[in-house]
């Protein structure tokens, strides 16, 4: 099945907002072997979606919009769509009451007459309900075209796509295909593109895609079978295989991040950490404190950004800081031993860098970056260099995933 995404809204043609929904649609179209040919975005202009859903429908077997499903002047998806597809518009008095509903139980207000086109659906269509906000989404088949409707903003097009609209598009699709990702961190994509040249090229189903992330990559495993058991079956020994071949520089299968790997770690081995950080600016703890359940793990932390919070909270003796300057091993080990004496975690890490855009007071590097990990018996510090001229960011968010990779294989046992 060929499809196409039309995202609706000149908010998203001058910038204002970035176009998420086709990348989450996208996703789990693929997860359903529904392949995407094209993306477009038109403006809220009647005229060139017209224009959009006469060339879609001559490419594709099912074309999704997104947005223009709102209450104002200038959401007109669903006129232009049945206007062009030949379908007749008619008031769903069910989905009204629930839109009344939503306006005095979540708004605290009573809804505007101009809400009541959102209640307006195409004739002989299946109704998408929208618990999670007003705009109710639709489908319907013309002419061997499969039609969807969903709303715009991210968080209602996701939960739409998930709860309705996949159930609609499951029955379009042959048999089951099922995904697993292993996230690495260690190599490249262009590394372990060429550690998995062979499998990559010897398998047709299932097969192995790797992808680049930020400071990261993930390899996506991908099997279609009958059933999600016989996919399972078949990704079983290959996942192995890929596991065998990059060794451990996977770090998890099906995780959103390598911070989440660290938590779970130090939950099930009953241990906590804390964390010191410099040239990162609370980076570590930020993330650490986004997972749920964090506080179980996580002590606290110090953004200790001048010497004087290093040697003032953290207790870094001054020689040390006059002598080799912030930015050095024997700093980076006095803050991760400070930290965890005034935190009483059982873990603590260190960063101390320049994040750039110039060098320190003593002409060190951009992107050289010190991070310490100290725990009961041991203190331990590495030196790396983050990369000059990759922007403050990257440099930080790279010294912030080290920082991790490193906790994770203290925990495992792993060579560091």
């Amino acid at each position: 099945m060929r499809a196409e995404l039309i995202a609706v809204g000149t908010e998203l043609l001058l910038g204002n907002i970035a176009n998420t929904d086709a990348q989450i649609i996208s996703e789990k179209l693929s997860a359903l072997g529904i392949t995407v040919h094209h993306h477009t975005v038109v403006g809220d202009n009647p005229e060139r979606l017209a224009e959009a859903l006469e060339t879609a429908r001559k490419r594709a077997d099912i074309i999704i919009t997104t947005g223009g499903l709102g209450p104002t002047y200038d959401d007109l998806t669903k006129q232009t769509i049945c206007k062009t597809f030949g379908r007749e518009l008619e008031l769903h008095e069910d989905i009204l009451e629930e839109i009344k509903t939503w306006f005095e139980t979540k708004l605290g207000r009573k809804m505007t007459d101009n809400n009541i086109q959102q209640a307006m659906l195409p004739v002989n269509c299946t109704v998408f309900d929208n618990p999670v906000g007003t705009a109710p989404g639709c489908a319907f088949e013309e002419g061997g075209v499969h039609v969807l409707m969903l709303p715009g903003p991210p968080y209602e097009c996701r939960y739409m796509f998930e709860n309705r609209a996949r159930q609609y598009l499951e029955k379009l699709t042959d048999g089951v295909i099922v995904s697993h990702e292993l996230r690495i961190f260690g190599k490249g994509e262009s590394e372990v593109e060429a550690a998995l040249h062979e499998p990559m090229t010897r398998l047709s189903n299932p097969t192995l895609a790797p992808y680049a992330k930020t400071n990261e990559c993930l390899v996506r495993a991908t099997a279609k079978a009958e059933t999600r058991e016989k996919a399972e079956e078949m990704l079983r020994p290959l996942m192995d295989e890929v596991k065998e071949i990059l060794g451990d520089v996977v770090y998890g299968v099906d995780v959103n991040s390598i911070e989440e790997v660290v938590s779970g770690l130090l939950r099930e081995r009953g241990l906590t950490l804390s964390a010191a950080e410099s040239c990162t600016g609370g980076l570590i703890a930020k993330r650490m404190t986004d997972l749920a359940g964090a506080s179980q793990v996580f002590r606290g932390g110090v953004v200790c950004y001048t010497n004087d919070v290093k040697a003032g909270v953290l207790g870094v003796d001054r020689a040390l800081l006059e002598e080799y300057g912030a930015v050095s091993e024997p700093v980076a080990r006095a803050m991760a031993e400070g930290c965890r004496k005034i935190c009483g975690s059982d873990l603590a890490v260190s960063v101390t860098g320049v994040a750039g855009p110039d060098s320190d007071e003593r002409g060190t590097p951009v992107g050289t970056v010190y991070i310490a990990l100290a725990w009961e018996k041991e203190t331990i510090c590495r030196q790396l260099s983050c990369g000059k001229g990759r922007g403050r960011d990257r440099v930080r968010t790279a010294a912030a995933q080290n920082a991790f990779d490193m906790i994770r294989r203290r925990l495992l046992g792993l060579a560091m």
